[in-house]
């Protein structure tokens, strides 16, 4: 099977010749083609190159845009911090919502103004051009709750939400509506997914009434959109209790990226239990263990995932969150190796 194939049929909840395999490469790749952290980030040429080097050197059968979660905030002006082995951050000293009142600066604002977000917008397009049909090419995108959060502390973000909700959630809408356009343009790319990131969507930070009233009536708009034009829709969410149900019903996506058991789930056996009809689920094996512990402990977090995942199709091996991006790729190539000898159906 090609990786396309392979993946479809996963998706399609049958059984492949094996279990699609993706351990999420992202900063890591800079290493492949010689750059640094913050050239990767900012130069779509280095970007791709290393992005395609790392799923034809390891025989990965996907590629994600997971750069960093700094790249839409740019579009408003928030000052960055690019560490040297790091992913790109806030500059937590230079924030754009300093107090309750700035949220009034958060205004719809024009994509194409935005460095970083055309600098993805064109490292889609050349990884459709060099690899669309071969295998998919998903981008990565933060949900319009996460993006807010970029611009004040998560801290201060949460208590706002009591404090001034009306204030919140018209920043909300206006980072969506610029959202919203921004995901037109990388659907126009021609990627096969667009991947949300709705870091706030998880038990161990807010209720799921309250995602569903912040985030979730807003992205809504987003994915219905691009359900209309025929563009997957996917979620990432490495956070702990995650919320299935609500995600599902607002958003409608055919995959779930995720690390820890959903909420309402104990186990991955019991979520592929669940959910292994309505999704394809993606993971999730502890990124941290590509970098500590042995060879055997990693092998052993594979084949647990394997075990609870594999039957029926439905299921894609990955880490649970981006793969540590000063890590080897030694257990990358384990991971993959695995899936193609012990996933195999």
């Amino acid at each position: 099977m090609t990786h396309m194939e392979r993946v479809l049929t996963a998706m399609s909840h049958k059984e492949p010749d094996y279990i699609p395999v993706y351990p999420i490469l992202s900063g890591v790749t800079r290493n492949l083609v010689g750059a640094t952290y913050e050239e990767w980030s900012n130069n779509a040429d280095v970007c791709a190159k290393a992005l395609i080097k790392a799923a034809d050197e390891y025989d990965l059968d996907c590629i994600c845009t997971l750069i960093d979660l700094s790249v839409e905030c740019d579009a408003w002006g928030q000052k960055l911090v690019f560490p040297e082995n790091e992913a790109a951050h806030p500059d937590y000293k230079n924030l754009i919502i300093e107090d309750i009142e700035d949220y009034a600066k958060i205004t719809k604002v024009d994509y194409r103004d935005s460095k970083r977000m055309m600098m993805h917008i064109d490292v889609c397009k050349k990884l459709v051009a060099e690899k669309k049909g071969e295998l998919p090419v998903i981008a990565f995108v933060f949900g319009p709750l996460g993006t807010l959060s970029m611009m004040r502390s998560q801290q201060e973000m949460y208590m706002d939400l009591y404090d001034d909700p009306d204030a919140l959630k018209a920043a909300v809408e206006a980072v969506n509506e610029t959202l919203y356009e921004y995901c037109e343009a990388i659907a126009d790319t021609g990627v096969d997914a667009i991947m949300f990131d709705t870091l706030f969507a998880s038990g161990s930070i807010m209720s799921a009434d309250m995602w569903c009233e912040f985030e979730g009536e807003y992205i809504k708009k987003i994915c219905d959109m691009l359900h209309a034009r025929g563009v997957n829709v996917m979620i990432h969410n490495c956070g702990k209790d995650i919320y299935f149900d609500e995600q599902i019903e607002y958003m409608d996506p055919c995959a779930i990226s995720f690390l820890y058991p959903p909420k309402g789930c104990k186990s991955f056996k019991e979520c592929k239990e669940k959910y292994g009809d309505k999704l394809t689920l993606i993971g999730a094996v502890i990124p941290a263990a590509a970098a500590i512990g042995t060879d055997e402990e990693w092998i052993a977090e594979c084949k647990s995932n394997i075990d609870d995942m594999k039957a029926n199709g439905g299921f894609i091996l990955a880490t649970g969150c981006e793969y540590p991006a000063n890590a080897s790729f030694d257990r990358a190539k384990i991971m993959v190796d695995l899936a193609k000898t012990y996933g195999k159906y």
